[in-house]
């Protein structure tokens, strides 16, 4: 299988998740505003998930009807582009991301444009669709209010709901002022840090690019087989007027966000802004189904690696994810490390089983990411589809590479456990030679007593002092 690109910098990518968690924790503003963020999105989650008595059921059901989906998708997928085509939209497949950005950039090219607004657009981040727009003398635009934070100060996305997750207001309010000139319409005199400054800073901004762009791409939250039709929700509006006024629509949508039918999406649309903003109803929900008047209509469907990672028995769970970053939300280590520290547009917990599967286990950072978890299983209890990540975890700690020191040590180890009489030697040469353990392990094995103590081995093992005195009778 060829490599998947998921759209990072190189230099997260040369680096394992250590490495660069190490370098993210020393800074102090960073993990005051993760902490702030996930603590204030996490609490509002529970208060509105509490409000439902059948939040279990709803959260089966929703497991129930994605593996449904996956074990058919093939049939599903066939229904769905028939279903837009004879709605007027055009189809396209995509094996990779080298194939999506072909597709994309000949669209937008075919238009004669140069310039493009865009709108929930994670799976053109993952495929790094706007460097390839770029070499092909396109500027995408982002519109999502944090995506644009992101793209005036040349940053990368840390958060699946919350991109700009790692910036303050104070921070924003210097992107603005500094960066928002260069791309259009700048920043207002006087811009303070205000929330609601910031946001008629944005919407202005944004205002003249939705006026006057004649391309939008898009991706999807759901997709419905049964009639073809797309579904995105927001927050802000600006996916509302992404859709409807420029005259080309372009969707990269991943294959997996497929439903059956629109009795399905019920479920999802109580399950998503629940476990995502904390909200009983997301304040937009756009439908659109193939093309609609004077608009030209295309969905370019996005394997990318997920086909391997359907194949895969216990790590095709992954592809239920409905991108809500619940799981971020209380997971410790992403608390602490952010969202940079994984090297992928998917980061913490759903991050650090996804990606390995899409991209291999090849890289140093990729066979790092199933270590970047304590496994206290706090993902799993707020997963809306309810996701086992702990058990891909060590499944897919199963499947990396180990250092040879490591294999040697669980060889040997394995050898002295598979026979008792081995373990009782073992145990009775280890009392003998206790004063010559050492504190720290030598050599590539030191990273163990990096952050933990060697026990303390004692005189007499417990197998021996039972033979002593026959269970403690005499």
């Amino acid at each position: 299988m060829t490599r998947t690109f998921l759209g990072m910098p190189a230099s997260a990518l040369q680096r394992s998740f250590p490495s660069n968690a190490a370098k993210a924790v020393r800074d102090s503003q960073l993990r005051f505003n993760l902490r702030k963020a996930t603590h204030t999105i996490r609490d509002k989650r529970a208060s509105v998930v509490g409000e439902l008595p059948d939040w279990e059921e709803l959260r089966q059901a929703g497991k129930a009807i994605k593996d449904h989906t996956l074990r058919n998708l093939d049939r599903y997928l066939v229904q769905l582009e028939e279903a837009v085509t004879a709605a007027g939209g055009h189809v396209h497949w995509a094996r990779d991301a080298d194939e999506a950005n072909r597709i994309v950039a000949g669209l937008v090219k075919a238009t004669g444009e140069t310039e493009v607004v865009k709108v929930k657009s994670m799976a053109t981040q993952e495929i790094g669709l706007n460097e390839a727009l770029a070499a092909e003398g396109v500027t995408a635009y982002e519109t999502d209010l944090a995506e644009l934070i992101v793209q005036l100060g040349d940053d990368w996305p840390s958060h699946i709901l919350v991109p700009a997750i790692h910036r303050n207001r104070a921070e924003i309010r210097e992107i603005f002022q500094e960066r928002m000139g260069e791309w259009g319409r700048p920043a207002p005199e006087g811009l303070t840090d205000e929330p609601r400054a910031l946001a008629e800073a944005a919407r202005l901004h944004l205002r003249e690019r939705f006026l006057s762009t004649k391309v939008a791409i898009s991706g999807a939250n759901f997709m419905i087989a049964e009639t073809g039709t797309l579904v995105v929700l927001e927050s802000e509006g600006n996916g509302r007027m992404c859709l409807t006024l420029p005259r080309t629509l372009i969707s990269v949508v991943g294959i997996e966000k497929l439903l059956p039918s629109w009795r399905d999406l019920e479920v999802f649309l109580q399950l998503l802004p629940r476990s995502s903003t904390g909200e009983r109803m997301n304040p937009y929900t756009s439908t659109w189904t193939g093309a609609a008047e004077g608009q030209e209509f295309h969905l370019v469907l996005l394997d990318n690696g997920r086909t391997h990672v359907l194949a895969d028995e216990v790590g095709r769970q992954a592809l239920r994810c409905i991108r809500c970053s619940a799981c971020l939300n209380v997971c410790p280590v992403y608390e602490r490390a952010g969202g940079h520290a994984y090297g992928s547009v998917y980061p913490g917990p759903i991050g650090a089983i996804l990606t390995p599967q899409l991209r291999g286990l090849d890289s140093e950072l990729d066979r790092s990411l199933p270590y970047a978890s304590s496994l206290c299983g706090a993902c799993y209890e707020v997963c809306p589809v309810a996701i086992d990540i702990p058990q891909v975890l060590v499944d897919l700690r199963a499947k990396a590479r180990h250092p040879r020191a490591e294999r040697l040590g669980m060889a040997a180890a394995g050898w002295i456990f598979n026979r008792p009489e081995r373990l009782a030697r073992a145990q009775r040469a280890g009392g003998r030679l206790r004063r010559f353990v050492p504190k720290r392990l030598p050599g590539p094995m030191s990273a163990w007593t990096d952050t933990r103590d060697i026990p303390d081995i004692p005189r007499e093992s417990f197998r021996g002092w039972w033979d002593r005195t026959g269970g403690g009778d005499r």
